[in-house]
């Protein structure tokens, strides 16, 4: 059940950094509100799904009018980092935001700075194999048998149903979530539907997946799992580099210089 916490004191404005290249900005108290409330949340004193106190406490307890109160909810409304329905009597609710919170105005971005499928490649393979190396060097059981799972269960129903696309990206991604490294997990979901979208353009207009192709790709999946399990990080870290990069001049040939925003329309 949803709680409410304590709350905590309001931030010193004195404590809030001001920028050095122009004249200093005293922040306004519904900032100082949102962000005593935003620290909270960074803190995990307000978890997932529980809501603010009532506007009355709140008011109360930081001295604010209830237009000030209602400005600084709307600033995390914004961040999402709380929900409001409007009408309802329970207040304001924690949404602690995952990847999806910038995957978008990051999709736009890339779109509007001209980048390529190649630029996304190249990315997407300056983080994957330094998480099989992570992966491999943490040796976590539990982590291999639900990578395994998916290899046996749910990337092969993506063949048969003609999402290869949407599953064998959800097993890259779920790596890099794996991994504990929670910057490069940000990265990769930020990337995720890009490429999941440029991997089923490219299978559709540039190499649909035959058989041979998803044999040799599963074969290549598993010896993965095989020397990631085996500790060898080194040689698990090679495997997944030339994985991608053969992955990618097959799937992608003749694409390169095709435009992201040609791609996600």
């Amino acid at each position: 059940m949803a709680q409410t916490p304590p709350l905590s004191p309001m931030i010193d404005p004195r404590t809030v950094p001001s920028s050095t290249s122009g004249p200093i900005r005293s922040p306004k108290t519904a900032e100082l509100v949102a962000g005593t409330l935003r620290r909270m949340v960074v803190d995990g004193q307000l978890k997932e799904g529980d809501f603010l106190p009532n506007e009355a406490e709140l008011m109360a307890h930081f001295g604010v009018s209830r237009p000030t109160l209602r400005e600084a909810v709307r600033v995390l409304e914004s961040e999402r980092l709380v929900e409001v329905r409007r009408g309802s009597r329970t207040g304001a609710r924690v949404r602690v935001p995952g990847p999806e919170i910038v995957a978008r105005p990051a999709g736009l971005l890339l779109e509007l700075s001209g980048a390529t499928i190649a630029d996304v490649t190249i990315a997407r393979s300056s983080v994957e194999p330094t998480v099989v190396r992570l992966l491999t060097e943490q040796g976590d059981t539990e982590v291999f048998d639900e990578l395994d799972t998916m290899l046996a269960e749910y990337v092969p129903s993506g063949y048969e149903s003609g999402r290869m696309a949407e599953t064998t990206g959800d097993f890259h991604l779920r790596m890099v979530e794996l991994s504990g490294n929670a910057t490069l997990a940000i990265i990769a979901g930020m990337l995720h539907e890009i490429t999941v979208r440029h991997i089923a353009f490219a299978m559709r207009e540039n190499r649909p997946m035959s058989k041979a192709d998803y044999d040799i790709l599963m074969r290549s999946y598993r010896r993965l799992m095989t020397l990631m399990r085996s500790g060898n990080a080194a040689a698990a870290e090679a495997h997944w580099r030339k994985h991608l990069d053969t992955a990618n001049s097959l799937l992608f040939e003749g694409m390169e210089n095709l435009k992201v925003r040609d791609v996600m329309r």
